[in-house]
């Protein structure tokens, strides 16, 4: 499969205020994806389309060749930490294993236990009583055990001091290379962009801004004396010229 998610003309309106304005993109296999941009961009927007969660206003979009949640099969394919890494605060991190090999027909108890102990989760413990890292790596855990092939992560580490944020980190890159699955990240924090992401897409103003691999795209942008230039300083160059 070449795409991982492709959109054509892909439009989401809450009202009369458009989240997406025919948006056309086509993210590549074997890559994570970082999703950058202001406040109010349409990032949540596109993942929450990308996950099933809510209907295109007018376009198409496919995820893994199908449309989103097409059926029970297609759901197992894919992996989604949402905004704060939701968990159920009355159930201990066991429970939540348990739920999770009942729910979702290709879970990896192996792949739950090895993470569990990597990052150092006690089984006995209510989620609720977990600090936000241990939350987050906890809603990682249960999206990666069901062994998909791609994941979508809504800025799962916004919230995370930077101890934390490095650990949830390390294990979304370990996870990809595991499971040899896709990812796209949303996140405002450029810096973890910079760490994990080869490709990358800038959405402003609800619309694409820029999109490739990041490879490609530094070396085709260099500054007026011909140094190249670094990620963040491309992102905000983008970013600025949307807001104008």
């Amino acid at each position: 499969m070449s795409s991982v998610l492709r959109a054509e003309a892909l439009t989401k309106r809450y009202g009369r205020r458009e989240a997406l304005a025919g948006v056309d993109l086509d993210v590549p296999a074997g890559r994570i994806v970082g999703l950058v941009g202001p406040n109010g961009a349409g990032k949540s927007t596109l993942l929450q389309l990308a996950c099933g969660l809510i209907e295109p206003t007018a376009g198409a979009l496919h995820v893994l060749g199908a449309r989103p949640a097409a059926g029970a099969a297609h759901l197992a394919r894919v992996g989604f930490v949402a905004q704060d890494a939701p968990v159920y605060a009355g159930l201990t991190v066991a429970d939540h294993l348990r739920m999770g090999a009942r729910m979702n027909p290709r879970w990896d108890a192996a792949t739950a236990r090895a993470r569990v102990e990597q990052a150092a989760l006690p089984l006995t413990q209510k989620a609720g009583r977990l600090s936000g890292g241990q939350r987050a790596q906890l809603a990682l855990t249960l999206a990666a055990a069901k062994r998909p092939e791609l994941l979508i992560l809504d800025e799962p580490a916004a919230a995370l001091d930077p101890l934390a944020r490095d650990g949830f980190l390390r294990g979304l890159l370990r996870s990809v290379a595991d499971l040899g699955a896709s990812a796209i990240l949303s996140s405002h924090l450029l810096a973890d962009v910079e760490r994990v992401c080869d490709h990358l897409v800038v959405l402003a103003g609800a619309r694409v801004q820029l999109a490739g691999d990041v490879t490609d795209l530094l070396a085709a942008h260099r500054r007026a004396d011909g140094t190249p230039v670094a990620l963040s300083e491309l992102v905000l160059s983008y970013l600025e010229r949307a807001a104008r």
